[in-house]
């Protein structure tokens, strides 16, 4: 009986140590947004709302008026984060379905950690790559006259979130069973007709899951983008022109503004764009996810 009462008391004390966590996380999400959106408002006393989100020119020192329009920053960073995912879903699905279905044992055992490692390597030293390998590969390539553009920025991002895609969208591909994939073959299925109408349709929502993760991170990396996308304060006419994103902005100059003024508190509602920008890519991954999931069921 003691046994029985001492499990109970053990389960209980797992189960609010973890419903503890979990009401914690929400209060420190909840408090983020209203600290943002507590420092963001004095910004709009000074400044009018609309110009605010529909001008494309951000000029916060202007001596002749001071401008604050953040259109040419969203779309710099859904430019560059587009042009991001473009090239990493295709390769990172397919280096996973690689690993999960055709890699041998041995290869599986020296890429998996040369992927591990790549995800652990600082945005600074991507940063560089940018600057030193990519960039001058541009402009050679397209006859620009530098490679600090929004095409650097989108290629560098691409290789960020490689390793999310890639280690999900593996273990979503593992996870389907076994029996689907013989089923298939059974049936007179080839490999790549079992891995392309079986596999990879029942490990979707697990392989959306990893797509959008990859998104959150090209969102919302700073340093990979300050040093190789030109940061230009101007509306992107393309992907070989510079750009200046978002997180850009912030890091640039908010370390140097005088506090307490019309462009601090510019800045600070920058992050609150950015923040909404970013849980709202998470909510409507997990609202496709869920609507996926009702269907299977």
């Amino acid at each position: 009986m003691k046994r029985v009462n001492l499990a109970r008391l053990k389960e209980s004390a797992i189960h609010a140590f973890f419903f503890t966590n979990g009401i914690l996380a929400i209060f420190i999400l909840i408090g983020i947004f209203f600290f943002l959106l507590y420092t963001a408002i004095p910004a709009f006393r000074e400044i009018n709302i609309a110009e605010f989100f529909t001008s494309k020119n951000w000029d916060p020192t202007s001596p002749v008026k001071e401008e604050y329009g953040i259109v040419s920053m969203i779309m710099s960073t859904f430019m560059v984060t587009l042009g991001a995912l473009v090239i990493a879903i295709p390769i990172g699905i397919g280096v996973a379905a690689y690993l999960s279905d055709v890699a041998h044992w041995k290869v599986r055992e020296i890429i998996k950690p040369i992927i591990e490692i790549l995800a652990g390597i600082p945005s600074v030293v991507i940063g560089f790559l940018g600057i030193v390998l990519f960039g001058p590969a541009i402009a050679k390539v397209f006859g620009v006259n530098h490679g600090l553009n929004a095409l650097n920025g989108s290629i560098l991002l691409a290789i960020m979130a490689l390793p999310t895609i890639i280690s999900i969208s593996e273990d979503s591909l593992n996870a389907v069973p076994r029996a689907y994939a013989e089923a298939s073959l059974a049936l007179g299925a080839s490999r790549w007709q079992t891995l392309v109408r079986i596999r990879i349709p029942a490990a979707l929502s697990g392989i959306i899951a990893a797509v959008m993760l990859g998104m959150g991170r090209a969102i919302g990396e700073t340093m990979t983008v300050l040093m190789a996308t030109g940061n230009a304060p101007a509306f992107p006419k393309g992907f070989l022109s510079s750009i200046r994103t978002l997180t850009s902005t912030i890091a640039i100059e908010l370390g140097e503004v005088p506090y307490y003024t019309s462009h601090y508190y510019a800045l600070f509602a920058l992050g609150l764009v950015l923040f909404v920008i970013t849980f709202m890519v998470n909510l409507i991954s997990d609202i496709i996810l869920h609507k996926y999931q009702e269907r299977e069921l």
